[in-house]
């Protein structure tokens, strides 16, 4: 089959790789119909993988049907319409149990397309294991957009805004406004925020985000708009989807006394210059962490059933598998407020 794979820094490759099977009793293989680049395939991208591999199949966004089904499966048939979350998890243990997949005590807890030990889904199929915990249903009425921005972007926002206890009233600020500063935005804002602030460098992003109810804030000095809007108080709530040295501090300061700091943002720093002293001064709570998408889904889909949220309002590109190269330089470059990016299979 053909699949998008790592070859190096800024080298993505069309590539004709072995055909997916069910990893073991309980797998499943899903035919890809859409699948997405998300922020964080761009540390592979620039050559700051999370592993030293190379020639791996990149991508962990990914909609389509079940082709194939170990008979240990008891969820899923072929035919079925799925969405594959971005994380796995064993299914077993008490922590998938619960929905928490990224605490799986089994060590199957994981993201695809990171190195070969979980190929991923930027590619014509994906092999899933433990498919009845690591795949979700997909309602017909449910576009493969929409489904897209459900298997980790959205939900990635929602966890971090959750995480915030956002409280009817509260003021939020957005750091980062590519796919999940866009969602953090809603979610802010069908959480009951009163007011939702945004900051980004790229215009056409901030022009998106005002478009879903936040209010911009000017890119040279964006605290310094934030005080005057706010008389002086900052923030009750950032949310931070960025995951750089820089934008976690900004979120430092851009927090009110006695804020809530959430971050999202990958980051891979191993040695972050934490602001303590400014932290303890705010009294702030800071909170950090990765995503189980299966336990944010079940409120998410309700959202979107009563249409109180479009996920795939997020979506700006299209393109074949076969142009994923073109893509991947467009997303890294940001031009035009490059947002979502889906890759369809077919072509």
């Amino acid at each position: 089959m053909r699949a998008l794979t790592y070859e190096g820094p800024r080298t993505i490759a069309v590539s004709t790789v072995a055909d997916p099977v069910p990893p073991g009793a309980d797998g499943a293989v899903v035919r890809i119909t859409a699948a997405g680049i998300c922020g964080s395939d761009l540390h592979i991208y620039d050559g700051h993988g999370f592993s030293t591999d190379l020639g791996f199949c990149v991508g962990h966004e990914a909609v389509g049907e079940v082709v194939a089904v170990g008979n240990g499966v008891r969820s899923f048939s072929t035919g079925d319409r799925v969405l594959v979350p971005a994380s796995t998890g064993c299914g077993r243990c008490e922590s998938c149990r619960a929905g928490w997949v990224a605490g799986c005590s089994a060590g199957g807890s994981g993201c695809y397309g990171l190195s070969h030990r979980l190929e991923g889904s930027q590619a014509e199929a994906v092999a899933v294991a433990d498919a009845d915990t690591n795949l979700v249903r997909l309602p017909e009425h449910i576009s493969d957009e929409t489904g897209l921005v459900l298997t980790d972007n959205f939900p990635t926002a929602w966890y971090g805004a959750r995480r915030a206890r956002i409280a009817p009233g509260d003021t939020v600020t957005v750091i980062g406004l590519g796919p999940v500063g866009q969602c953090s935005v809603m979610s802010a804002l069908a959480m009951g925020a009163g007011r939702v602030f945004a900051i980004d460098p790229v215009a056409e992003r901030r022009a998106r985000a005002e478009l879903l109810g936040a209010e911009a804030l000017h890119p040279e000095d964006p605290i310094a708009d934030l005080r005057s809007r706010t008389s002086g108080a900052g923030s009750d709530v950032v949310l931070e989807a960025v995951g750089h040295d820089a934008t976690v501090t900004l979120s430092i300061r851009a927090a009110a006394r006695a804020g809530r700091v959430s971050v999202v943002g990958v980051n891979q720093s191993k040695a972050f210059p934490f602001p303590m002293e400014l932290a303890q001064v705010k009294e702030l709570e800071f909170a950090i962490g990765l995503c189980s998408v299966q336990r944010e889904l079940p409120a998410l889909m309700r959202l979107v059933e009563s249409r109180r949220i479009d996920p795939s309002v997020v979506v700006t590109h299209r393109f074949g598998l076969s142009e994923g190269p073109a893509a991947y330089e467009l997303f890294a470059s940001r031009a035009g407020g490059v947002g979502k990016v889906v890759l369809d299979p077919t072509r």
